[in-house]
């Protein structure tokens, strides 16, 4: 049985919630019970703060987890990072009042900065050359200068409706985090088995992530030209139909360009098109 520690709240928890059942992993959403047992798969999933996470995996309380960069750059725990999931992306950023006028990271030399990440901050601060006063608080880091608690502020910003919100502009960017997949060193080979199984299913899944199938027919006197603008895997897949002057042509698109693509295949005459989304794709 492979333990896994997972965030009790928040969109972090949405969001590896979501992956274990697209990997089809089923575990109870009953957070009440701190320890729950998946009912198809070896795994058991322990809810913590997401704070307690890299601690757990580096102790082995917990075999693996998933956790934000910021918090396990913060905490500096001694685990492996195996995975980057690519999603619940934030950055951590120094703001400060709008009404401020900014002049460069030089602005913070001698002025109190309010943040849940003084690790982090620290050694930014301390490379930079910059005297500043570190003034750890946890919640709502936001509003620390409306009420004179700081001059600026150190934190997660995502979409930057809160720091607007509360009056406060971004101004340096010290790191991008994204969701890891992180472990203790020494598991044992029961539990890397179970590990890379689940790897391999994530990965699947990240595999199908934006991805199109696409099917289509295609004249035959075009499908040299349709061939060339399809960025399929490795060649679509080519199909006779009953018509002798046109085939059936399947392939994957990824969604950033699939616009662009099925534009140009109905120039070049392609019809009916059908485009289906793809739930798994295993290389």
């Amino acid at each position: 049985m492979l333990r896994i520690a997972v965030q009790s709240k928040g969109r972090l928890f949405d969001d590896t919630m979501r992956l274990l059942a697209e990997a089809d992993i089923k575990i109870s959403s009953n957070k009440r019970t701190l320890l729950v047992k998946s009912s198809n798969f070896p795994l058991e999933v322990l809810y913590l703060r997401d704070d307690d996470i890299p601690q757990s995996v580096a102790s082995g309380v917990a075999d693996i987890g998933i956790v934000g960069e910021n918090e396990f750059v913060e905490k500096g725990e001694d685990a492996q990072i195996i995975q980057r999931l690519g999603f619940s992306k934030c950055r951590l950023s120094l703001a400060i009042p709008k009404a401020q006028k900014y002049n460069g990271l030089q602005w913070f030399n001698r002025k109190k900065i309010a943040t849940s990440y003084p690790n982090i901050l620290r050694k930014y601060l301390s490379k930079n050359g910059i005297n500043a006063e570190i003034h750890e608080i946890t919640g709502s880091v936001e509003i620390s200068p409306g009420i004179g608690l700081a001059d600026g502020i150190f934190d997660i910003v995502s979409s930057g409706s809160t720091l607007v919100s509360n009056n406060l502009v971004e101004v340096e960017v010290v790191m991008q985090s994204e969701a890891l997949l992180i472990g203790n060193w020494n598991l044992d080979e029961e539990k890397h088995q179970i590990l890379n199984e689940m790897l391999f299913r994530i990965e699947a899944v990240k595999q199908a992530e934006d991805k199109k199938y696409v099917r289509m027919n295609a004249p035959k006197a075009k499908l040299k030209e349709i061939i060339s603008v399809l960025p399929g895997l490795k060649s679509p897949t080519i199909i006779p139909l009953a018509d002798e002057d046109w085939c059936s042509v399947h392939t994957v698109l990824d969604q950033k360009r699939f616009w662009d693509i099925i534009g140009k295949l109905k120039e070049m005459g392609a019809q009916g098109i059908l485009v289906t989304p793809i739930e798994k794709m295993i290389l």
